[in-house]
């Protein structure tokens, strides 16, 4: 009797589902391809990111990273594992807003000079109903930053070079502001946007399937 064929569920179970990436923003995708990983889709999710009335920063980081995996894994049928992050950058209880005009840039830079100040980066990889091995799990990533005490004029030229807009707190650490950063206590990729090394252990902690995510 020859031996039978493999059924398609069978063949279905050893696929690797696809990877999403929760998030439109062009860092996170670049950060995945730093460590090789390049998502089979990536999808923008509409979440209020509008903290709630005594919300702490960690708290308002998880969540909004959870919400964003969860709303992009309840668009899909899929077998599919989806990544959602987000960043919240805080003085204390404080926590500073995506900067979206000039003003806010500037107030952000203004509070932030000459002081510690906390990134907090939360990760979250939800399985959609499609994939019922995968595994939710998640992690939070607190670095610590240190600008020196800034200049007016070093104010104004940080605001002329443009990169702080979307960015929560008013900088990008990746750009100009990175001239003014005395010390970094963590991780570097979180304050991009995603903390490389936690996600790794996430993916590599999801059940293994062939041609797994990363190594």
């Amino acid at each position: 009797m020859a031996p039978s064929q493999p059924s398609l569920s069978d063949s279905d179970s050893l696929k690797r589902p696809a990877l999403v990436l929760a998030s439109a923003s062009p860092r996170r995708l670049a950060l995945l391809g730093q460590i090789g990983i390049v998502p089979d889709d990536v999808v923008s999710t509409d979440v209020d990111e509008e903290p709630r009335p005594g919300e702490l920063p960690r708290a308002l980081a998880q969540r909004l990273a959870r919400e964003k995996a969860d709303h992009a894994a309840s668009q899909r049928q899929d077998a599919a594992l989806i990544i959602g992050a987000d960043t919240v950058v805080a003085v204390g209880r404080r926590i500073l807003p995506k900067a979206e005009d000039e003003k806010t840039a500037r107030a952000c830079l203004r509070l932030l000079s000459g002081r510690n100040h906390k990134v907090l980066t939360a990760v979250a990889l939800r399985p959609t109903v499609g994939w019922v091995d995968g595994v939710a799990n998640e992690r939070l990533v607190e670095t610590s930053v240190t600008f020196h005490r800034l200049t007016d004029s070093q104010i104004d030229a940080l605001i002329a070079n443009g990169d702080w807009q979307g960015k929560a707190g008013g900088y990008a650490i990746q750009g100009a502001a990175a001239a003014h950063i005395r010390q970094i206590g963590g991780s570097y990729s979180a304050v991009v946007g995603l903390p490389l090394f936690e996600t790794a252990q996430l993916l590599r902690g999801q059940p293994r399937r062939q041609g797994g995510w990363i190594a």
